[in-house]
């Protein structure tokens, strides 16, 4: 491994950095962040992402009162993942000290948050700020977090999100599923104060025993691989026709190098990367960190280069 300014190091091979990527006020090594879930609730785990060539790591998202522990299963499909997960079971004392740690040794880590209101939020927001966190993502999208599902609305994300601007000043991007009125929540987004976008959170997904027909996992829940990938595409790439400015964090069904192109070209300017890591977590991540990089390597490029060509040639 190759040391690395500002925390982590560089996957073997990699004897020079490519140009910063800027996201959420962080200056990132690599576009390649691995999104929040049940993979970043640990300090451990984190560490040694960051450690394996990811450009930031978001938290699993941290919730002032997640309740017990529930019937939170993953089941893996061909096309991807299901999961029931919502929320980590740590407390929020915990997480502030752990992102004491993480401020002290000035890590990329970007704060994933919710509540169950937007004062609530605000509160928390304040809280892991405090503790030194310089970057949050909102996580208000999670459908899983009900029993009926998520019906999310451009009314509760403007107000989720005007509560977190009115209590801090740190950039925040706020998490949003595609599907139903999904420009009218950006819009929403954007217009009470986000930073940026990360697009998508999990969309709902169903899986059924064909010989039994029992209904798996007990109801639909959180589809996230390679399936929903053409569908967060079209949107980005919508988005940036249409005019977004804001920063984008695309995620859905990354599991290559190829995947983290063809995101920035139609204008994310950072590519989160999760569901894929549940299968041999590091060095998965080093081989997508080390495939991107020796992608544009081959180019002669550099990420600016890449984010948006897909806009500017139509």
């Amino acid at each position: 491994m190759t040391a690395a300014k500002g925390g982590g190091t560089l996957p073997e091979g990699s004897d020079t950095l490519p140009a910063p990527v800027e996201v959420l006020g962080l200056r990132l090594k690599s576009p390649v962040v691995v999104g929040s879930g049940l993979l970043t609730d640990q300090e451990r785990n984190i560490r040694r992402l960051l450690d394996g060539g990811a450009g930031a790591v978001v938290t699993k998202t941290i919730h002032p009162s997640p309740g017990p522990p529930g019937n939170e299963r993953l089941l893996r499909l061909p096309t991807g993942m299901l999961n029931s997960t919502t929320y980590s079971r740590r407390s929020v004392d915990d997480w502030c000290a752990m992102l004491r740690r993480f401020a002290d040794d000035e890590l990329p880590v970007i704060t994933s948050v919710h509540a169950d209101s937007p004062a609530e939020l605000a509160d928390l927001a304040e809280r892991v700020t405090e503790a030194g966190s310089s970057a949050l993502e909102l996580g208000i999208s999670c459908l899983n977090e009900d029993e009926g599902g998520l019906t999310d609305t451009p009314e509760r994300v403007a107000a989720y999100t005007e509560a977190v601007r009115r209590r801090t000043s740190v950039p925040f991007s706020v998490k949003l599923a595609i599907g139903e009125r999904v420009r009218e929540r950006i819009d929403a987004a954007t217009a009470s104060g986000a930073d940026a976008l990360t697009l998508s959170d999990t969309i709902s997904g169903l899986a059924v025993d064909a010989d039994t027909g029992e209904v798996r996992l007990g109801g639909a829940f959180g589809y996230s691989g390679p399936g929903i990938k053409p569908l967060v595409l079209a949107e980005i790439y919508g988005l940036r026709r249409d005019g977004l400015t804001v920063p984008v964090m695309a995620s859905g069904g990354v599991k290559d190098a190829t995947d983290v192109a063809e995101y920035l070209s139609v204008g994310a300017q950072a590519v989160q990367v999760y569901t894929v890591l549940h299968r041999n977590m590091h060095t998965t991540l080093r081989d997508i960190r080390q495939g991107f990089d020796d992608w544009l390597a081959a180019r002669g490029g550099t990420v600016a280069d890449l984010v948006g060509r897909s806009i500017k040639g139509s």
